[in-house]
């Protein structure tokens, strides 16, 4: 049975090193993609980073923030001549490491493998599923017997579906043992998105917080003197009706709903969006009465019962909220164990008849 070692994990550098090997690749440029496959103690830079290199010595990306790149350029330099892939390992008690800054106690092992006509296609279709907000997982080889795509759909009947889905959930790299030596799995997750339909207080609090957890937020709300960017600095707001703002950048699986407004005019019509999207958490302020009647409005707007369920209401963890930033702390709370422990793709969509 395969096992998986978890890894942390990292997010891409902003000059996407996977979108510029595709690129190269395309243009017959000869390259190599370093990827960080374990780390220990103080590395730099997490598993599943890369650095793409060409035969030039052109290089983009990162696996150390700075320690290692000059040595793992100078070895992708020879992969790319010999097309043979080659394991490199920096750490304390190696003197090639101590020379390029990784004294303090940090080790990474690195993964460099020659990039070929034959590799195209599966970051063609990396980049085609991360173009369209799906995760997928590259599936690598570390004896050079290459590489596939898993899409977050196919998961479940992929031969390695229990480590594949796993680093699916949690985001995570990891190197699995099987019968034919290891491979690398590395996860490729649409960066979770939150959209507060309302600026509103509790928005107002939500804001900086969803941002230190990583997640990218949307605020709407058609009144004006609410959406403003005076009550909301630096934050993304969208003065508009939430329908006309989702046809340009519409619900998917990865993205959060939360209604804060109370006034069904604005928030029923992205509920019924978001349920019929699958978004991984769909929440409402309001009290349990209020809920009541909104689910009359959404089961005679045609939504059926059993989607309902997946209403978070009253909104957010249950942790005796009593103010907006409070109330702001136990909606994130739940969107991330949503996001965290949310089910594959394909058990957690569900048809919905048109609203």
């Amino acid at each position: 049975m395969a096992s998986l070692i978890v890894q942390p994990l990292g997010s891409l550098p902003a000059l996407d090193p996977v979108g510029l090997a595709l690129r190269w690749m395309k243009d017959g440029r000869r390259s190599a993609l370093a990827t960080v496959i374990e780390t220990w103690g103080s590395a730099p830079r997490p598993a599943g980073s890369h650095l793409v290199i060409d035969a030039d010595g052109n290089f983009e990306g990162s696996v150390s923030g700075g320690c290692v790149e000059g040595a793992v350029v100078a070895e992708a330099l020879d992969v790319i001549e010999t097309h043979e892939p080659r394991m490199l390992e920096f750490g304390v008690a190696d003197e090639t490491a101590w020379q390029v800054g990784l004294s303090c106690g940090g080790r990474i092992k690195v993964y460099v493998e020659p990039l070929a006509a034959g590799d195209e296609a599966a970051f063609r279709d990396l980049d085609r599923e991360r173009s369209a907000r799906r995760a997928a997982v590259l599936v690598t080889a570390l004896d050079g017997r290459g590489r596939r795509l898993v899409g977050e759909a196919d998961a479940a009947g992929d031969p390695l579906s229990d480590a594949v889905g796993q680093a699916l959930r949690l985001g995570k790299p990891g190197l699995v043992e099987v019968q034919e030596g290891a491979v690398f799995i590395n996860p490729y997750l649409p960066p979770p998105r939150l959209v507060a339909i309302g600026a509103v207080h509790i928005s107002q609090a939500l804001a900086p917080m969803a941002a230190l957890a990583g997640f990218d937020l949307d605020i709407i709300d058609p009144r004006a003197a609410f959406a403003s960017e005076e009550r909301f600095p630096g934050a993304v707001v969208h003065s508009e009706w939430p329908d006309e703002v989702l046809k340009r950048r519409p619900l998917d699986a990865y993205t959060a709903v939360a209604a804060l407004t109370h006034d069904p005019k604005i928030d029923d019509q992205p509920l019924i969006a978001a349920l019929q999207a699958g978004c991984f958490y769909v929440g409402a302020l309001g009290s349990r009465k209020t809920h009541a009647r909104r689910v009359e409005r959404l089961l005679a707007a045609g939504v059926p019962e059993h989607r309902l369920a997946c209403i978070d209401a009253p909104i957010g963890a249950d942790i005796g909220a009593a103010n907006p930033a409070e109330i702001a702390v136990a909606i994130l709370a739940s969107v991330i164990e949503a996001f965290r422990r949310r089910k594959m793709l394909a058990e957690r969509r569900g048809e919905m008849a048109p609203a």
